[in-house]
């Protein structure tokens, strides 16, 4: 293993769980590890000490998905470089369907908690983001299944921004910032065909918990 650098042994794990068709968090899952164990935060990318993952995580990894260490050590040679395009950064991702449950998020709107997965997304600030995962033709033909809108809870929302909103009830919501008053938040639907997100609604400022703006989507 002293062979292999810090790079090639990351490179190696995220390779090993796309052979599986699972994510890093899904795989240290699998091996019965905590599943923030291999996100990107725990790399120290760009830190003057770089962090390894444990032996004892390496070996669960490789006993749970029955490859063998020189199997393993060859997808250094195999698995795709680090993303080349400017500044990556790892970002919360998690599903829309998913992002209801209670615990995900904090009083700001901000993801916490270790259900998150992480993906790669280049180019940005130092803006907190995080990423939604669309599931479903609700909001067709804004989103679409298997879109993915990176969602800032810091960037204040203006009017006709698309917007994630969290309401005191529970309800996790996508749609447009129509207005705001000193008593309401308006909500414009973004299936005007039939509905299918709810559509409009107007919700009693107390309602609200948080209000996130939409700052891109993949499509």
């Amino acid at each position: 293993m002293s062979s292999l650098s810090h790079t090639e042994i990351w490179t190696a794990i995220d390779a090993l769980a796309k052979r599986f068709d699972m994510s890093p968090s899904a795989m240290a899952k699998l091996a019965g590890l905590d599943p923030t164990s291999f996100n990107r935060s725990k790399r120290g990318d760009g830190d003057a000490r770089p962090r390894w993952p444990s032996t004892e995580s390496l070996a669960k990894v490789l006993e749970a998905t029955g490859v063998g260490f020189s199997e393993f050590a060859a997808l250094t040679e195999r698995a795709p470089r680090p993303d080349p395009r400017p500044n990556p950064r790892a970002v919360p991702l998690i599903g829309f369907a998913q992002a209801g449950a209670e615990g995900l998020f904090d009083e700001t709107g901000a993801p916490t908690g270790p259900e998150w997965d992480e993906i790669d997304f280049p180019g940005l600030g130092e803006e907190s983001v995080y990423a939604l995962e669309i599931t479903g033709d609700a909001l067709v033909p804004v989103f679409r299944d298997g879109d993915r809108i990176l969602v800032s809870p810091t960037v204040p929302p203006r009017r006709g921004d698309r917007v994630v909103v969290r309401t005191a009830g529970g309800e996790l919501l996508i749609k447009e910032l129509a207005r705001v008053t000193a008593r309401s938040v308006e909500l414009a639907s973004l299936n005007r065909v039939d509905g299918g997100d709810g559509g409009d609604r107007t919700l009693d400022l107390a309602e609200v918990v948080w209000i996130a703006r939409i700052l891109w989507a993949s499509q």
